[in-house]
């Protein structure tokens, strides 16, 4: 049964996810781009205030570079528990072309508290010029098998239109609980190009029960964010995907991006979900 959301758009408490740091671009592309666990958490306190009930989690070292250190991670986790009130924890499981299959669940699996959810990117994708993260379909039944044994909600990446079978096949191997979650991905290297008509296809196809949400990276994040506002769907921004707040003026905190959304939703008449909400809506204890 294809999607049917949008049919109780008024009624739809709207998700806000947010990206806080990425794995990719830092302080030099943006300097306010939080890195250590402390100013993470600071960020996410501020972003949790402006309406988001979701973060999403990328460890880095102290120069900078991305890791998969459980010690950053629980680092990260422990600041977060200590600052914020009630945000959903996503930990990313990303990484594919750089580190094993084994190290990318590691976080989710070996810190404690463990995460509300994980990331499982369910499809192949380039990066730059040499990387490719392959995550078979053996790695994606094998994630959310371990994330169901360790009471953690499995957020599916849709990079593009193929991704979705990948979904069902999870869905009919029984590998997943409904509502199913899940992130359309959109402007990425090899993923679906940024444009409405993609957003809506995408969206067309997915299987019920789902909870979705739309990201879009650079200039396209704020356009289609809106988008699937309207579309009665759930949003992430932040500046893992986007480090500007308009052209030419990068952001001020990814609070700000959240601020924006969440006046964006006021005014569309979605009101926003609290992190309390967020999890009963998808199927969080």
């Amino acid at each position: 049964m294809p999607y049917s959301g949008y049919q109780d758009y008024f009624d739809r408490k709207l998700i806000i996810s947010v990206a806080t740091t990425g794995g990719h671009h830092g302080k030099e592309a943006n300097p306010n781009l939080p890195l250590e666990p402390e100013e993470i958490a600071r960020d996410v306190r501020d972003c949790e205030a402006a309406g988001a009930s979701i973060v999403h989690i990328h460890a880095r070292t102290d120069d900078g570079e991305t890791t998969k250190d459980l010690e950053r991670y629980q680092a990260i986790r422990d600041a977060i528990d200590e600052y914020c009130d009630d945000i959903l924890v996503n930990f990313t499981t990303g990484g594919g072309g750089i580190y094993s299959r084994e190290e990318r669940i590691a976080p989710i699996l070996e810190t404690e508290p463990r995460p509300d959810m994980a990331t499982v990117d369910i499809g192949p994708m380039n990066f730059g010029q040499t990387r490719t993260a392959i995550n078979p379909r053996e790695q994606n039944e094998e994630y959310a098998d371990q994330m169901r044994e360790a009471g953690v909600k499995p957020e599916l990446e849709i990079f593009n239109p193929g991704h979705i079978p990948e979904m069902q096949h999870l869905i009919d191997e029984d590998l997943l609980d409904a509502p199913y979650w899940c992130t359309l991905i959109l402007g990425m290297q090899t993923g679906t190009p940024a444009h409405p008509r993609n957003l809506i296809n995408l969206v067309d196809n997915l299987p019920d029960p789902v909870e979705w949400q739309a990201l879009a990276v650079g200039r396209h994040q704020l356009p289609l964010t809106t988008m699937a506002i309207t579309l009665g769907g759930h949003v992430r921004v932040g500046m893992e995907d986007n480090i500007y707040y308009r052209k030419n003026e990068l952001a001020e905190s990814n609070a700000q991006l959240v601020r924006r959304t969440a006046r964006i939703a006021e005014e569309l008449e979605r009101p926003i979900a609290s992190p309390t909400e967020a999890r009963e809506m998808l199927g969080i204890e």
